[in-house]
């Protein structure tokens, strides 16, 4: 039986997956250990949770919450619930050494030097708040009391507001993927151009995802606790503890703002435009957002508004050897605009041929995974002080720390984030390239095979590729964790279950 493709009752989900607060302009994220389970359990059941019907005019603040497995195992949650969870979340992003490999959490970014998020200092929650300017002191000040009883604060993440950019000088945020809310979409079959609009199933669990199926989570059988929550779709004698829920991804990356553009000027022989072209190659986009790719072609999930479409409505299709756009710059890395196929095939007999690998088409373009499998929905936020690229460039160096509390959606960790920051971001031989790895993400730590990953190559069209040598590390992690963030109705079984068990 097919099931009812009904959009998701909003106000059961939490409204950081449908907005990022954007006109919330202030926040704070409380990192939380549980210190009390019996009054933990009563301020989550209580706690006035932001859902997705709250539309963000008119609306003052918001609070959103989310555990690790760690967190869910101190409020009592059964360990057979628990093991229903993706592995990566139940081991945790500092977990394994292999997966720090993995992910280039390695050397000055290693867990062992994390502030948080290792060891002793893995969160059980993060509280996270937001509000309008003048705001969240108070915010903070009534949830810290409502709490005190229940957990002890590990950290404060405070946020900075700069306008819309990153700390190195880029307009932030303009890459989005769009989610198929309504289920309109018809996931099945080939994608054969690349599209942004992405399954409901990619962000939420408990709904089907770019492959057509549902990602395995928590389902239980009902009864006791088990009875607020919604039957799982594919299982419908079941209850179902992920849907609506989400993991979130949040990881402390300090960027080296002065050390970015002093290498800047520098490979650029000092002169300040030249490094600000330099700049944009390495991030794929001049400050202002502007891609360097072409743009302004219509795309299926793209709003068709003409500063939508000139930030985010184009493809590589027509760079397919990186002479705008460097192969190796980061917006090519983390969203690389490839569909199912090579190229998209022009009428049925071309795609039979595409379909079956064969056919003319650019020696990069079977390289890559389809995109649509390995999306993300980004809500970072910047912290410490802004510093412009015009005064970083004068110089003296500044010495105080800023950076991003990167926070990522995704319904599937391992296929979504670690793939993403794996195979495409610190891999070294990303899309035919060698020797490099993301020019702002990157750790320039050899690995076997590759003893040097600190080149960057940008790609010329009538003239040899310009290599550049001696990338220093630009950003480092400082923290980590995998949460789970719940819908609103798990949010009162977890709150349930530690107290009154299961039948």
């Amino acid at each position: 039986m097919k099931p009812a493709q009904n959009p998701p009752d909003y106000s059961d989900v939490q409204g950081f997956v449908r907005r990022g607060y954007g006109k919330l302009t202030e926040a704070c994220y409380a990192l939380l250990k549980v210190t009390d389970a019996a009054p933990a359990r009563d301020w989550i059941e209580r706690a006035s949770i932001t859902s997705a019907d709250k539309k963000t005019d008119g609306l003052e603040t918001a609070v959103q919450i989310a555990f690790t497995a760690v967190g869910l195992k101190e409020l009592g949650v059964p360990a057979d619930v628990i093991a229903g969870f993706s592995p990566e979340f139940i081991a945790g992003l500092a977990g394994d050494p292999n997966r720090s490999r993995r992910l280039g959490d390695v050397g000055e970014s290693a867990p062992a030097r994390w502030r948080w998020g290792a060891g002793e200092m893995q969160p059980d929650l993060v509280v996270m708040l937001f509000a309008l300017p003048g705001m969240l002191e108070e915010l903070q000040r009534r949830c810290s009391a409502e709490w005190a009883a229940a957990f002890r604060v590990m950290a404060w993440l405070d946020t900075s507001n700069m306008g819309g950019h990153e700390p190195f000088g880029f307009k932030d945020g303009v890459s989005q993927p769009y989610i198929d809310w309504d289920r309109e979409r018809h996931i099945a079959g080939d994608q054969v151009t690349y599209q942004n609009i992405v399954a409901l199933g990619e962000f939420l669990l408990g709904y089907p995802n770019e492959y057509g199926k549902y990602t395995e989570r928590p389902v239980i059988d009902p009864g006791g606790a088990a009875e607020c929550l919604l039957a799982a779709e594919d299982q419908p004698v079941k209850r179902d503890l992920g849907r609506n829920g989400t993991y979130l991804v949040m990881r402390q990356l300090e960027q080296d703002v002065p050390r970015f553009w002093e290498f800047a000027m520098k490979a650029s022989g000092g002169d300040s435009t030249q490094a600000d072209t330099l700049a944009a190659s390495f991030v794929g986009r001049t400050q202002s957002g502007t891609p360097l790719a072409s743009a302004g072609r219509t795309i299926p999930g793209v709003q068709d508004t003409p500063s939508a479409l000139a930030a985010n409505g184009f493809t590589f299709d027509e760079d397919p050897n990186g002479v705008r756009c460097p192969i190796g710059a980061h917006v090519r890395r983390t969203n690389p605009r490839n569909a199912d196929l090579p190229t998209p095939p022009p009428n049925p007999v071309a795609y039979l041929i595409a379909k079956v690998g064969l056919g003319p088409h650019p020696p990069r373009s079977d390289l890559l995974s389809s995109t649509r499998f390995h999306r993300i929905l980004r809500r970072g936020r910047e912290y410490g002080q802004l510093l412009t690229p015009a005064d970083a460039k004068r110089g003296p160096a500044d010495s105080s720390e800023r950076g991003l509390h990167f926070a990522c959606i995704n319904a599937n960790i391992l296929r979504q984030f670690e793939f993403l920051q794996n195979a495409w971001i610190m891999a070294t031989k990303f899309n035919g390239l060698t020797d490099e790895s993301d020019p702002l993400l990157g750790n320039r730590a050899p690995v076997p095979g590759c003893a040097q990953t600190n080149a960057f190559t940008v790609q010329r069209e009538r003239n040899a590729p310009r290599r550049i040598a001696d990338l220093p590390q630009f950003v480092r992690v400082r923290g980590g964790a995998y949460f789970f963030m719940p819908s609103l109705r798990a949010l009162k079984f977890i709150a349930r279950v530690g107290a009154q068990g299961r039948s």
